[in-house]
């Protein structure tokens, strides 16, 4: 960060931006509204509140948050979030010719990669960028970060049942808990489960189901980290938002 001076630790004054510049590339406001946030004492630079208007930043490196949500990077990557149909390889390339991801991204994004993978016969959210560095973070078991399913399963989940898929369920690759089970309702022939876990093992909510006598019929995943499925369209991609990119840094230590 530069001092009022123009002068910073990251590198030379010509890489530098007025903060309130980089704001405002982000979408967050106006200029002349990102300089009222920097009055204000909205705006902190690598974890200091910085009210000077004069100040300068290194868009790159420099961490900025507005209202403690920070701003990505500028960099000139793209993030998208995907609904997957059910039936859709998490791949991009099939010998075979089935359907993968690349045919539901836009043409015009270029070669993707996507941040962790859902099994041929689970929907719902994956997300897609050409940020290599970022999706192979994200995708570290390391960072396991918190993914939100729902499920549908055959058959009727009782108290009794729903209690032991919330102490754990252990599995031929070891025991698996839950972060959080929440039963969404029941029929005469199926219940509907929503499931938060961190693990990224292979078909881990089927093989839990599975375990417990309750296999899913469908399944979808609704959330990973701070992105959420929402209303997307089945097959339909949407870009990220500024502060659900900074979230996702955050969550991965970038």
């Amino acid at each position: 960060m530069a001092s009022e001076h123009g002068h910073s630790d990251g590198g030379p004054d010509e890489e530098l931006v007025r903060l309130q510049k980089v704001i405002a590339a982000a979408g967050l406001a106006s200029r002349r509204e990102a300089e009222e946030m920097i009055v204000a004492g909205r705006v902190e630079v690598n974890g200091h509140t910085v009210t000077q208007l004069g100040t300068r930043v290194d868009p790159v490196r420099d961490v900025v948050r507005v209202d403690g949500s920070r701003i990505p990077p500028q960099r000139h990557h793209v993030y998208l979030a995907l609904n997957k149909p059910s039936g859709v390889l998490s791949t991009l390339d099939d010998p075979e010719g089935r359907p993968t991801l690349k045919d539901y991204l836009p043409r015009k994004a270029g070669r993707l990669f996507h941040v962790g993978r859902l099994d041929v016969d689970t929907e719902g959210l994956i997300i897609m960028t050409n940020d290599g560095d970022f999706a192979q973070r994200l995708s570290h078991p390391s960072f396991e970060i918190d993914k939100v399913y729902m499920v549908e399963a055959s058959g009727v989940m009782d108290n009794s049942a729903m209690r032991r898929l919330a102490k754990g369920v252990t599995l031929e690759d070891g025991f698996i808990h839950p972060d959080k089970v929440k039963l969404v309702s029941r029929t005469s022939n199926k219940t509907l489960v929503e499931i938060t876990l961190h693990s990224g093992r292979n078909r881990v909510v089927r093989r839990m189901m599975d375990a417990l006598g309750f296999p899913a019929v469908r399944l979808a995943r609704l959330r990973v980290g701070p992105i959420r499925l929402g209303n997307l369209p089945s097959g339909q991609t949407r870009e990220l938002t500024s502060t659900e990119i900074g979230a996702l840094y955050d969550r991965a230590g970038l």
